[in-house]
């Protein structure tokens, strides 16, 4: 199977190449990804525990689903894209705001991202993907915010950066 490619970007968000998925992270290269954040009609978000055979971040919680666009894909096309992969559902989702961010991790990769955190709506069950999900649940983002001060090493890097900086965003 052919490794999955990433499109590099430069700060303004403009593609300038693509490079294979690991290569990137290696090198530590800027390039375009997105978040996804769920919310029920509680105003809960769905999160989701990573898969304990991930390559980095395995077993910690983050949100609802992220990846990467494909060369050609919009925003939305790839979130919807991947909340089915990952998550087992589909639902229409709104394209907020971006920024970047860089997280080194202990295996000597490092996230280097251009994120576009999309927000969507959803009240049912979703049908987890093993190989990208362990579990998940529904939680206020108050009692997140308050877990996330308690016990931050069960969280991944980028869904602490998004909660802390664009909060105000996600809520709706």
């Amino acid at each position: 199977m052919k490794e999955e490619q990433v499109i590099l970007v430069n700060e303004n968000d403009e593609q300038i190449g693509l490079m294979p998925k690991m290569e990137a992270h290696e090198k530590a290269l800027l390039h375009r990804a997105f978040s996804v954040f769920i919310f029920n009609d509680k105003n809960e978000l769905m999160i989701q525990q990573r898969a304990l055979g991930k390559y980095h971040s395995p077993g910690l919680w983050t949100n609802t689903c992220c990846s990467h666009q494909r060369e050609g894909e919009t925003n939305i096309e790839a979130g919807k894209r991947r909340l089915q992969e990952e998550m087992g559902f589909s639902t229409d989702l709104k394209d907020t705001v971006s920024f970047i961010y860089k997280a080194p991790f202990d295996n000597g990769l490092t996230e280097h991202e251009f994120d576009h955190i999309l927000v969507g709506h959803y009240n049912d069950e979703p049908n987890l993907n093993p190989e990208e999900a362990h579990d998940y649940k529904w939680v206020s983002l108050e009692e997140l915010k308050k877990d996330m001060k308690v016990n931050p090493d069960i969280y991944t890097a980028w869904f602490k950066i998004i909660f802390d900086k664009y909060y105000n965003h996600i809520k709706q």
